[in-house]
């Protein structure tokens, strides 16, 4: 049954139906705050008279609205005793607990179940309904384990952000606090977009500047906001913290500890299942701190269903942010700058109409259209989903390549290759409502992404999306280099053999370990130039002999039937060590 929108047990309406004979408000919510420990359960007398006419109805049964839209994903009650008991397991005996986003109350009732030492205890929640359902679930509690110690409990309706921490935080200096929740799953621009009132006051609150907080940098989830609020507000209290939040908002405190220093050390993250958990595809986890210790810098890694193994410790190695500390101890040596530029795909934001299929010699648009154009600017193309290690000559897709260099004059397509002309023209409405601004005042048909490395022969690529940090190998596709999206990177070569090095470098135990010691693979784009440009190729080809690059071909690339030898071997190191002032570097000049 559901009152007021809230799930109601019979327990709980027997429970009202034997106590609210009494019309007097004040000694109704005293019986309550006796029987349950909850401080003002009815805010005023219309609520208790609504309660009662409804209580006369035999179902009263209103749809839940979903509200995982809203990043609102209700704790499992497994998930929460799971999450208290590994509290009680660090021997946490809080005072005072606090949920900034109480939501049906789950970590409440675990609390109340899991620490006997609680004298008062806040839920704050912005939903109503959910805020009746946490009294109703709170009141049930009671009345199954009336002999269970009641703490003072309130909850309140109120938004977060409007919420004074400070004076909760100024009343209880002296006990031991715990902050433990569930906050929303959700950035401030999708609840912008969601018209959501739940949003705080506008501010650059991580201070970023001029232009990347214009374009996307700015935005933040919620949840770290709330979780800055805590610790704002109570990191120099004694008592810990505890919040089921994404991955990213973990690894983004830990980040700005270098510079915020907040007073919390005993810095954790048990990993969780959050697909299992709340059907949601994003990493998470449980984020513990102590407040009041010595600011930490760092963060171990657990598993919150088997929470006694280390796995990593990620944080700061110096002025290096890093994913697994240990590792990285090992191989920081290679840390520097690549000299070989990496490159990013190409981007023409159309792909509709512009990434094509060939059946039966014709081309085929995503609009699935059939037509004919020169094959002169139509170029084998691989996304993320395509880059396997190995090597790859083929593709499944194919695109049109209009340009050489960004900027480029497209006038020549209608004269040379009226085809292609009329077929883009034909589509221009599509070039034309292109959102980003980056087209704004270029020629028809502009791409991004592009330049001569564009049409290297060869090229050693990776994507920038998926969990893996394995290298292709590419090779021409009829004499024609095959392109990558603008989710893929890549080096290209003019020389095969100079290729060849470079992907076994890439490929080689010590950079793929040093690549894992780095990468956050719970990023939403986990590999980026930014990551790539800090391999430094040349210390790591100089830590192994040409035997191990020998051996490394002939066991796995071997069909190109190259005859390499030392001295290209030497040669190419060489080159990587005669670096240009911009620390490009030549490779793609042709051996002779």
């Amino acid at each position: 049954m559901k009152v007021f929108e809230a799930n109601i047990t019979i327990k709980v309406i027997d429970f009202f139906k034997q106590n609210l004979k009494n019309n007097d408000l004040m000694i109704v919510n005293q019986l309550i705050n006796k029987f349950c420990g909850i401080l003002k359960f009815f805010d005023n007398q219309n609520e208790m008279n609504e309660l009662i006419q409804v209580l006369k109805i035999e179902q009263n049964i209103v749809s839940e609205q979903d509200r995982a839209e809203y990043g609102d994903f209700q704790t499992p009650k497994k998930l929460s005793d799971l999450t208290c008991k590994l509290l009680q397991t660090k021997n946490i005996k809080p005072q005072i607990i606090i949920e900034p986003t109480c939501g049906k109350g789950s970590f409440i009732l675990s609390a109340l179940e899991h620490f006997p030492t609680i004298e008062k205890l806040f839920g704050i929640e912005i939903y109503p309904k959910y805020v009746w359902e946490t009294k109703f679930s709170v009141l049930d509690y009671f009345i199954t384990n009336p002999l269970n110690k009641k703490p003072e409990i309130l909850i309140i309706n109120k938004n977060i952000f409007d919420f004074d921490f400070k004076e909760i935080s100024n009343h209880h200096k002296d006990k031991e606090i715990l902050v433990i929740g569930n906050p929303p799953w959700v950035t401030n621009s999708m609840l912008s977009v969601l018209n959501s009132d739940n949003l705080p006051k506008k501010s650059n609150f991580k201070n970023i500047k001029g232009l990347d907080a214009m374009t996307g940098k700015g935005n933040f989830d919620i949840a770290e906001y709330i979780a800055l609020m805590i610790l704002n507000n109570f990191s120099n209290h004694n008592g810990h913290f505890a919040f089921l939040q994404k991955n990213s908002v973990t690894k983004n405190i830990v980040f700005d500890q270098l510079t915020n220093k907040y007073s919390i050390g005993n810095v954790e993250k048990y990993n969780f299942d959050a697909k299992k958990e709340f059907n949601v595809a994003t990493d998470a986890s449980l984020f513990f701190c102590q407040f009041n210790r010595k600011y930490s810098t760092t963060c171990d890694e657990y598993d919150l269903y088997e929470p006694t193994n280390l796995k990593y410790q990620l944080g700061w190695f110096k002025n290096k942010f890093v994913a697994n500390l240990t590792t990285y101890a090992e191989l920081h040596e290679f840390d520097g700058i690549c000299p070989i530029v990496w490159r990013q795909g190409i981007k023409h934001d159309c792909s509709k109409i512009m990434e094509l299929e060939k059946v039966n010699g014709h081309y085929i648009n995503q609009n699935n259209e059939q037509f004919e154009i020169e094959n002169d600017l139509v170029y084998c193309i691989l996304k993320s989903s395509d880059l396997k290690t190995g090597i790859i000559s083929q593709s499944r897709k194919y695109t049109i390549v209009t340009q050489t260099k960004i900027g480029e004059n497209t006038d020549y397509i209608q004269s040379k290759l009226p085809k292609t002309y009329q077929y883009l023209n034909s589509k221009i409405d599509y070039f034309n409502n292109r959102k980003s601004s980056i087209y704004n005042n270029k020629p028809n048909f502009s791409i991004f992404g592009v330049g001569d490395y564009s049409f290297k022969k060869y090229k050693v690529a990776i994507s920038g999306f998926y969990k893996s940090t394995n290298f292709a190998l590419l090779l021409p596709n009829n004499e024609k280099a095959i392109q990558l999206d603008d989710t893929c990177y890549f080096i290209g070569f003019d020389n095969l053999e100079y290729a060849v090095y470079t992907y076994i470098i890439l490929n080689h135990k010590i950079t793929q370990d040093f690549l894992n010691s780095i990468i956050f693979f719970d990023s939403k784009r986990p590999i980026t130039k930014d990551i790539l440009m800090r391999i430094d190729l040349l210390k790591i080809a100089d830590k192994f002999q040409f035997q191990v690059v020998s051996d490394f071909y002939h066991k796995s690339l071997n069909e190109l039937q190259l005859t390499i030898n030392e001295q290209n071997w030497i040669e190419f190191k060489k080159s990587m060590n005669n670096k240009s002032k911009t620390n490009e570097i030549n490779l793609f000049s042709t051996i002779y």
